[in-house]
């Protein structure tokens, strides 16, 4: 039982251990999206708006103050003579009351000031959207140019391969006198080259995947293999998270305009006040006495001298300026696709003459190897036609990853 249990965690540890191995762009921008700091703050601010939203719906209950002084007055209200029944005042007095003070009517500006707030907590939030969404470019530059190096590096230790091989094969052709002695000396060179490259990529490899890295939060080492992209979808249909801003943009200014609409309404509270003091509400009557007033209040400011017309142009005129961003925004959103439609269809031709010219080569190259057997060319013309060919094959790779890159990137310039 014991054993069968090892060998599965072992298995479990190999599925889990090849699952790390290789890494989608797709994964490479949820990572980013979801471990990126800034991501955090989404919630941050629907729970700010949440407790900002609960302290204005508070405003529509009753206001409750306890009040309470005590006062010593140089002077009171005297009579020129004294009157049957009737103290004269003290000039200390006494007085401590309740006061409730509710909320009737405000023409709604509560309610108004409310959905402004939700509003600006969509568009904070789309903000957000917008700058995570802006890592997307970042991460197509490192994920394609690590894809390339892997191919250029995957090229190399063919070629590496194949003179490793042909190596063999001169040392064959000296031991029989048929090929040079500087022929094997030749190939050595060519390979210590390559190894000079493979140094280059593995050192430019490792910068890229560390930032990589960092964009993601994720450790992605020298081991990890990246898969290129293989479905393309194109249309014309721009969906940005900017386009969803600036029209979120438009939508709290809207609701601005009904908050400065409801400046002007009238404002109706009712209140109550009870207390007990010296002297009471009577004058009169100089000792304490328990006393109320209840009552309504209106206030209304039927004249403002044009201030909430004035208020609500400048916010009209804000209108405009987020529509104009949003215009110039889309104009350059379709020069970029247009861009990166043409440099999809020229990769698309140079795929195509790739092909044609690597099935010349290798032709010539094949002629060129027998002509090596039989020391008809030395191995320095031999390498020459090798070269080219793998100079062929590298271009046909280098266009390969370019075109993923240029379909990922309209695909991101577009929204998707």
């Amino acid at each position: 039982m014991k054993t069968k249990l090892l060998l599965l965690l072992v298995l479990i540890s190999s599925i889990s251990t090849n699952a790390q191995q290789t890494l989608t762009l797709e994964d490479c921008y949820t990572l980013a999206s979801k471990n990126y700091p800034i991501s955090k703050q989404s919630e941050l601010i629907q729970q700010k708006s949440n407790y900002e939203i609960e302290t204005l719906n508070k405003g529509k209950l009753p206001k409750i103050d306890i009040n309470a002084q005590a006062t010593y007055q140089s002077d009171v209200i005297g009579f020129p003579s004294t009157l049957p029944g009737v103290q004269p005042l003290n000039k200390d007095q006494y007085r401590t009351t309740l006061d409730v003070n509710q909320l009737l009517y405000n023409g709604g500006t509560i309610d108004a000031t409310a959905k402004l707030k939700e509003a600006q907590t969509k568009t904070q939030q789309k903000q957000i959207d917008v700058s995570l969404y802006q890592l997307k470019s970042r991460i197509n530059h490192y994920f394609f140019s690590i894809l390339l190096l892997q191919e250029k590096k995957a090229l190399l230790i063919s070629k590496k391969d194949l003179l490793t091989s042909k190596i063999k094969e001169v040392q064959s052709g000296v031991k029989f006198g048929a090929i040079l002695p500087s022929s094997e000396q030749v190939l050595e060179a060519e390979i210590i080259k390559i190894n000079q490259q493979l140094v280059e990529i593995n050192f430019e490899n490792i910068k890229l995947l560390n930032n990589l890295s960092e964009l993601t939060f994720t450790k992605i080492d020298a081991e990890t293999t990246l898969i290129q992209p293989l479905t393309f979808s194109k249309n014309t249909m721009v969906t940005r998270p900017e386009i969803a801003f600036y029209d979120l943009q438009n939508e709290q200014l809207e609701f601005s305009k009904s908050v400065i609409s409801t400046s002007n309404f009238p404002k109706i509270n009712a209140f109550g006040q009870a207390g007990y003091g010296n002297p009471g509400l009577n004058m009169l009557d100089n000792s304490f006495q328990p006393f109320y007033v209840v009552g309504l209040k209106a206030n209304w400011n039927v004249f403002d001298w044009g201030k909430t017309k004035t208020d609500k142009k400048v916010v009209d005129i804000s209108k405009d300026m987020v529509t104009s961003e949003k215009e110039t925004f889309e104009l350059n959103i379709k020069m970029q696709l247009e861009e990166q439609d043409f440099e999809i269809k020229k990769l698309e031709q140079l795929l195509l003459s790739d092909a044609e010219i690597i099935q010349i080569l290798e032709k010539v190259i094949k002629s060129s190897d027998a002509q090596l057997k039989n020391g008809v060319i030395t191995s320095s013309e031999y390498l020459v036609e090798l070269t080219h060919l793998f100079e062929a094959k590298n271009s046909l790779k280098a266009h390969e990853v370019q075109l993923a890159a240029a379909k990922s990137n309209y695909e991101t310039i577009q929204g998707k």
